[in-house]
Protein backbone atom coordinates (compact mmCIF):
# COMPACT_ATOMS: atom_id res chain seq x y z
CA UNK A 1 0.00 0.00 0.00
CA UNK A 2 1.03 3.38 -0.85
CA UNK A 3 2.00 5.90 1.68
CA UNK A 4 -0.77 9.44 1.90
CA UNK A 5 0.28 12.80 1.88
CA UNK A 6 -1.64 14.50 4.43
CA UNK A 7 -2.59 18.18 3.91
CA UNK A 8 -3.80 19.79 6.81
CA UNK A 9 -6.24 22.93 6.54
CA UNK A 10 -5.03 26.46 7.75
CA UNK A 11 -8.06 26.33 9.85
CA UNK A 12 -7.09 22.94 11.24
CA UNK A 13 -3.92 23.87 11.99
CA UNK A 14 -4.96 26.83 14.23
CA UNK A 15 -7.03 24.35 16.20
CA UNK A 16 -4.55 22.14 16.91
CA UNK A 17 -2.10 24.92 17.87
CA UNK A 18 -4.60 25.75 20.49
CA UNK A 19 -4.72 22.22 22.24
CA UNK A 20 -3.38 21.43 25.46
CA UNK A 21 0.07 20.29 25.62
CA UNK A 22 -0.63 17.44 27.34
CA UNK A 23 -2.42 15.78 24.04
CA UNK A 24 -1.16 17.75 21.53
CA UNK A 25 1.81 14.99 21.10
CA UNK A 26 -0.77 12.15 20.14
CA UNK A 27 -3.34 13.82 18.34
CA UNK A 28 0.00 14.51 16.01
CA UNK A 29 0.56 10.95 15.82
CA UNK A 30 -2.48 9.90 15.10
CA UNK A 31 -2.55 12.67 12.17
CA UNK A 32 0.76 11.09 11.13
CA UNK A 33 -0.36 7.61 11.38
CA UNK A 34 -2.95 8.72 8.60
CA UNK A 35 -0.32 8.33 5.81
CA UNK A 36 0.03 4.88 6.74
CA UNK A 37 -3.73 3.61 6.87
CA UNK A 38 -6.28 6.33 6.24
CA UNK A 39 -9.01 3.95 7.23
CA UNK A 40 -7.80 2.76 10.94
CA UNK A 41 -9.71 0.41 13.42
CA UNK A 42 -11.75 2.78 14.97
CA UNK A 43 -12.41 5.10 12.12
CA UNK A 44 -15.69 6.40 11.21
CA UNK A 45 -17.79 7.63 8.11
CA UNK A 46 -19.72 10.27 9.21
CA UNK A 47 -23.52 10.40 7.63
CA UNK A 48 -24.44 12.49 4.97
CA UNK A 49 -20.82 13.15 3.78
CA UNK A 50 -17.89 11.98 2.82
CA UNK A 51 -15.54 12.81 5.78
CA UNK A 52 -13.63 10.40 8.29
CA UNK A 53 -13.20 11.02 11.64
CA UNK A 54 -11.00 9.13 14.49
CA UNK A 55 -11.12 9.69 18.32
CA UNK A 56 -7.87 10.39 20.70
CA UNK A 57 -9.57 10.92 23.73
CA UNK A 58 -11.97 13.26 24.56
CA UNK A 59 -10.78 14.76 20.65
CA UNK A 60 -12.16 14.02 17.34
CA UNK A 61 -9.81 14.12 14.38
CA UNK A 62 -12.15 15.34 11.11
CA UNK A 63 -10.49 14.23 7.77
CA UNK A 64 -11.42 13.73 3.89
CA UNK A 65 -9.76 10.62 1.99
CA UNK A 66 -8.80 10.98 -1.94
CA UNK A 67 -8.25 7.88 -3.11
CA UNK A 68 -7.07 8.54 -6.47
CA UNK A 69 -4.60 10.94 -5.37
CA UNK A 70 -3.32 9.86 -2.37
CA UNK A 71 -4.01 12.25 -0.12
CA UNK A 72 -5.54 13.05 3.30
CA UNK A 73 -7.42 16.05 3.84
CA UNK A 74 -7.33 17.25 7.79
CA UNK A 75 -10.62 19.40 7.99
CA UNK A 76 -10.92 19.75 11.65
CA UNK A 77 -9.99 18.94 15.05
CA UNK A 78 -11.32 19.79 18.10
CA UNK A 79 -13.12 18.69 21.49
CA UNK A 80 -15.85 16.01 20.91
CA UNK A 81 -18.60 18.89 22.05
CA UNK A 82 -17.85 21.24 19.75
CA UNK A 83 -16.56 19.63 17.09
CA UNK A 84 -19.46 18.82 15.29
CA UNK A 85 -21.01 21.56 14.84
CA UNK A 86 -21.17 24.32 11.87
Amino acid sequence: MANYKILIKASASKEIKKLPKKDLQRIVDKIQALSLDPRPAGCEKLSGDDKFRIRQGNYRIIYLIEDDRLIVIVIKVGHRRDVYNK
